[in-house]
């Protein structure tokens, strides 16, 4: 008998609980979240698969994910770039490999920046410095408009960069709306 009122009451514990949103949905409040999100993103479905895989709803953690993805992906394009750069044979898609190069260790360093912004809670300067890093990448693929044009996986890199940092960009001010 004591055992069904500890189930009763414990039962009813969860039941205000779980009415007063401190126990989650996480099935359908991961969608939610992702969604909101990812509608405001220059590239929703990109989003949608790159947040899924980060395994939080937590929008901190989720700024944390993408800019370690964010990270990696510019430091691999700037590896590309480099390389490219020494072993182009036209001087012109040398010279505009080096400027990428170049391009991308800044937005390595606005990313880098971005991280630190945001373990201090400067969600305005995660925007800023993601918005730096989307420009960066943006500046890279602007030099190859004319010819000649970038045969490589450079402007694919390129087009990530930049849809990652727009689901930086969103998250950022997501959490500038909840400081």
């Amino acid at each position: 008998m004591a055992s069904s009122s500890f189930l009763a009451v414990f039962r009813i514990v969860l039941l205000v609980l779980f009415f007063n949103g401190m126990v989650p949905m996480h099935a359908a409040s991961q969608d939610d979240i992702l969604s909101t999100i990812c509608k405001k993103t220059r590239n929703p479905s990109f989003c949608f698969n790159v947040l899924k895989s980060a395994g939080t709803t937590d929008l901190k953690r989720l700024a944390t994910f993408t800019l370690n993805l964010a990270h990696d992906k510019v430091a691999q394009t700037r590896a590309l770039a480099q390389s490219l750069a020494s072993k182009a044979s036209d001087p012109k898609l040398k010279e505009r490999y080096a400027t990428c190069a170049e391009q991308y260790g800044e937005a390595a360093d606005d990313i880098k920046d971005g991280k630190k912004d945001l373990g201090e809670g400067d969600y305005n300067g995660v925007n800023i410095k993601a918005s730096a890093a989307m420009t960066e990448a943006g500046d890279c693929q602007d030099n190859f408009t004319q010819s000649p044009k970038d045969p490589s996986a450079l402007s694919g890199n390129g087009k990530t960069v930049e849809d990652i940092c727009s689901i930086i960009l969103v998250i950022a001010n997501l959490l500038l709306g909840r400081a």
